[in-house]
Order: structure tokens, then C-alpha cells, then sequence
């Protein structure tokens, strides 16, 4: 997912002590030893002891975690996507602070907008039009 200058402009930092790590077995690549090796990663963010996160960002990360954030608060981020154990928990870690910074970013209001004065016109006549088609239907008095 490419990041907008905007979001990247952002800066926040993760709370070691909301971060927990499992290393689990990964699908995938890895030759002979896919089954011996724990090289993925599960990474676990306790949005409830997370420090330096203010309520709208709170509220926003649980919108924006979706199936990623679990019932007690917690959201879980699993990264399998290279064989190395480090470069999984880089990419982990990589994927978390792109979702605060997400959180972090306040998304611009909606400003309502109305009918173009193209459409307002057009509509008006389509208005006048209808009116002098229903005004023929009518017969004069005297033509009977």
C-alpha cells in the first residue's frame, strides 16, 4: 500500500510496554527447515495500556484495525512474509506504526455540496418543458 506525503509526514512511536512478540511456525517459503524454524511473527498491541494514544486516536484505531483488533482491545498483527526471522518482525513493527499514523491522521470533513448551476438550469427547463407538453393537452374553451 503506497503511503500519501501527508501520512508520512506523521510521526508517532510505539510503547514497548503495549508490545508483546509471538514467533510462530510460517507458511510459505522456506526450504527444509519451514517446519523446524519459528520465523513468523505475532505481534500484539495492547491498545488499553498503550501509552501517548488520546481518545480520538483510540476510537479511530479501532475503526481502522477491523478484523485485526480482537475483543479485549488487543491488536494483532501477523507478519510471515520473509524467511528471516528479524525482517518479520521489522515488517510487524513496520505495519503497526503505519496503522497509528493512519489513526493519527484526521479525516477531512465532508463539506456538503449542492447542485451545479448546469444542473439547476437544465432542471428548469426540463421544467418549462414538461409545462407548455401538459398545457397543449388542454383543449381552449370554444374548440369543443
Amino acid at each position: 500500500m503506497k503511503m500519501s506525503k501527508r501520512l508520512r509526514q506523521i510521526t508517532v512511536a510505539i510503547d514497548e510496554g503495549a508490545v508483546e512478540e509471538d514467533f510462530i511456525l510460517a507458511s510459505g517459503p522456506g526450504g527444509q527447515a519451514v517446519q523446524k524454524q519459528a520465523t513468523a511473527v505475532k505481534l500484539h498491541y495492547d491498545l488499553n495500556r498503550a501509552g501517548g494514544i488520546d481518545d480520538h486516536m483510540r476510537r479511530r484505531l479501532k475503526t481502522i484495525a477491523g478484523k485485526r483488533l480482537r475483543r479485549d482491545g488487543v491488536v494483532v498483527i501477523t507478519a510471515q512474509r520473509f524467511r528471516s526471522q528479524d525482517r518479520n518482525r521489522m515488517d510487524a513493527r513496520a505495519r503497526l506504526i503505519e496503522l497509528l499514523r493512519r489513526a493519527a491522521l484526521k479525516p477531512k470533513p465532508r463539506l456538503p455540496v449542492g447542485p451545479s448551476l448546469a444542473a439547476v438550469r437544465k432542471r428548469v427547463e426540463d421544467k418549462r418543458v414538461h409545462g407548455r407538453l401538459k398545457r397543449l393537452r388542454h383543449i381552449a374553451p370554444g374548440e369543443e
